[in-house]
Order: C-alpha cells, then sequence, then structure tokens
C-alpha cells in the first residue's frame, strides 16, 4: 500500500491559457478512500489521468509513496484503473478478462487462476467466469473490471466515474459494496464522481474542484457543515443549500421583509459590505409565526418529511419566475397548501454567512 502526494500539479492543455489542473495540492493517505468531485470539467478527471500517467504533468510533480512517478510510464506505477465504460474484451471470458494483466506481466498460470477466483469470490463473480461480457448485467461487468484490478494487487486504485452507466437502483448497491470491498481490501483508492451524493457517502475524505482548482478537502460532515465559500456551500448537498443574499442592517441580515439575526462577531469580519449571503440548509427551518416570508410553489410530502418549494414572499410578478427557489424540509403531518403564504423561522445555531466580495465564509 502507498500514500499518494499531488505537490503543486499542474496540467495545461496545448492551444489553451488556463489550466486544467492548477497546482494541485493534495496528500491521501495509505488506505485512504478519497472522492474528487465536482462539476462537469472542474478537472477531476484529469487529475486521476495524471496520477495514472495518462496525461502529462506539465507543473509540479506526482508521487506515489516515496516515489515521483511524474514521469514513468503508466505501466510501471504499480496503479490499476477502473473505467466509466468497463473496457472489456468482448471476445474473453470474464475470467480471462480479469486476468488478462497478470497473464501479460507472465504470471503463471496457476497464480492467475488462483488470483482470478479469489477476486471473483469477494465479487460473487464465481459462477459466471466462465461467462463473455455480453451474458452479463451492466452491474455485473462493472465487478469484472473491479476484479481485474483487484487481481494486480496495486499500491492504488483510480476509478472514473465508474457507476455512471448504471441505472439508479444499481448505482445505490453498487456504491455500499464498492466502499466495504475498499474497507476490506484497505488500498488507497482514489475515486471521480459529479455526484455529490456519491461523494458523500463513499469517502473518508471528499476534495471538493471547481475550474481545475481545489477548494476544499475534508470529511463528508465537515464539507456539509462548514463548506469554506459559497460554491462548497451550494455543491454539497441535497437538496442544496438556501443561498440568499440580503442587506446588512443592526444585528442581522434583511431577508424578505424579516432580519435574520446574525451575531455581531460575524457581521464585524465583514467590514464595509453592504450585503451579504446567507446559508440555511433546509433541515435549519420551520414554520412559525415570525420569520422569512414564502409563497408556497410546490409540497412534496415524503412520508416521514415534507419538502416545501417556494418563493420570497412580495416579490413583483415579472420577478417571481427568475426569483431563486427556496426549499425548506419540515414535519409531513402540517404541511402548508400549495398557493399559501408562510413564514420560516430559521435555526440560527446554523446559519452560514458568506461574503460578497470574495464568497468566503464568515461564520
Amino acid at each position: 500500500m502507498a500514500t499518494v502526494t499531488f505537490d503543486k500539479a499542474t496540467r495545461v492543455y496545448p492551444g489553451t491559457e488556463r489550466p486544467a489542473v492548477d497546482s494541485l495540492d493534495l496528500h491521501v493517505e495509505d488506505g485512504e478512500f478519497l472522492v474528487l468531485v465536482g462539476p462537469s470539467g472542474c478537472g477531476k478527471s484529469t487529475s486521476l489521468r495524471m496520477l495514472a500517467g495518462l496525461e502529462d504533468v506539465n507543473g509540479g510533480r506526482i508521487l506515489i509513496g516515496d516515489r515521483d512517478v511524474t514521469d514513468v510510464q503508466p505501466k510501471d506505477r504499480d496503479i490499476a484503473m477502473v473505467f466509466q465504460n468497463y473496457a472489456l474484451y468482448p471476445h474473453m471470458s470474464v475470467a480471462d478478462n480479469m486476468g488478462f494483466a497478470l497473464k501479460i506481466a507472465g504470471t503463471p498460470k496457476a497464480e492467475i487462476r488462483s488470483r482470478v477466483e479469489e477476486a471473483a469470490k469477494i465479487l460473487d463473480l464465481t459462477e459466471y467466469l466462465d461467462r463473455k461480457p455480453k451474458a452479463l448485467s451492466g452491474g455485473q461487468r462493472q465487478r469484472v473490471a473491479m476484479g481485474r484490478a483487484i487481481v494486480r494487487s496495486p499500491q492504488v486504485f483510480l476509478m472514473d466515474e465508474p457507476l455512471s452507466n448504471l441505472d439508479a437502483k444499481l448505482r445505490v448497491s453498487t456504491r455500499t459494496q464498492i466502499a466495504a470491498l475498499q474497507t476490506r481490501l484497505g488500498v488507497t483508492t482514489v475515486y471521480v464522481t459529479h455526484d455529490q451524493v456519491e461523494a458523500m457517502t463513499m469517502g473518508d475524505r471528499v476534495a471538493v474542484m471547481k475550474d481545475g482548482v481545489l477548494q476544499q478537502v475534508d470529511t463528508p460532515l465537515t464539507l456539509y457543515d462548514k463548506p469554506a465559500n459559497l460554491f462548497v456551500a451550494g455543491f454539497i448537498g441535497s437538496p442544496a443549500m438556501n443561498l440568499m443574499s440580503g442587506d446588512v442592517v443592526e444585528g442581522g441580515v434583511v431577508i424578505g421583509d424579516y432580519t435574520v439575526p446574525v451575531k455581531r462577531d460575524v457581521l464585524a469580519k465583514a467590514g464595509n459590505e453592504k450585503t451579504l449571503t446567507l446559508g440555511i440548509r433546509p433541515e435549519h427551518f420551520s414554520l412559525a409565526e415570525q420569520g422569512i416570508p414564502l409563497d408556497v410553489a410546490v409540497v412534496e410530502e415524503l412520508g416521514a418529511d415534507a419538502y416545501v418549494y417556494g418563493t420570497l414572499s412580495g416579490l413583483p410578478d415579472d420577478q417571481k419566475l427568475t426569483a431563486q427557489q427556496v426549499v425548506a424540509r419540515i414535519s409531513s403531518r402540517r404541511p402548508p397548501e400549495r398557493g399559501t403564504s408562510v413564514r420560516l423561522g430559521v435555526d440560527t445555531d446554523h446559519i452560514h454567512v458568506f461574503s460578497n466580495a470574495n464568497l468566503d465564509r464568515l461564520s
């Protein structure tokens, strides 16, 4: 097993000025499951491909353990990659697909068979070893791709959106299997996804990227509770955090016709800023006599909870269609009616305050 270190690693594609990955500083511990997450084009897959040796590094370096692998050929890096599209050989059996890399490396046939059977047992593929990939479901094919990585006993697993071709139900079950498998094997794993729910449920730590720049890396719960900036706050969480900009007044920030209380020391950090953005998770709202005014557009009743969607009350009709939607999670036992107006009380212990100048979190 080994650690992985990106030391100011940079990738600039020919013909472009802005780096696809810009001075990435990131350390992955031995045996850790680290997830790279972000929107399309943020540089997460490029970072993974740099680690695999499939993309050039234009600046900085990459280390696996204590070894600088920046200029080392992919085959000599002791890594195994699981791709989005499985990349299985259609004319080979499952067993031959899983053992192909070992065969190329000149491993004895008996050892190949032993390692393939051991991996198949772990992945519940034993009865499919003689089948061709076309006879398998999508989830089974992905497990074969995982098995091909496992038999090599690499220092590092690299996974590039391996679940994106599966349907929603299978994706949920497979992600729990991958997380459990990684815990069992204890292999350092770098996993790329655009799905922040996948990232939150699988990773020991999650690294959030935007425009090639690392925004924050921390445990899923810390990212949720203490986002470093507006981007992380809006990206992590489902439904997303409500982000509402308002004028700064004595003792708080005005949203609609209601002044949301904000601690004096937090307001002091804002300096001379006239407006600030408040971030409030849906679960930190409640129906109340006093609070943020909301015109209710949709109510989703989900059994234990209900989600209320709406816009701030008092907006002119021409602004209602473009106004930012507010989402509140409340008890489903007494949800408001669609088309009514309510007030949302705020749990003041869980208000996030962001600067509109530099977008960083102040609270």
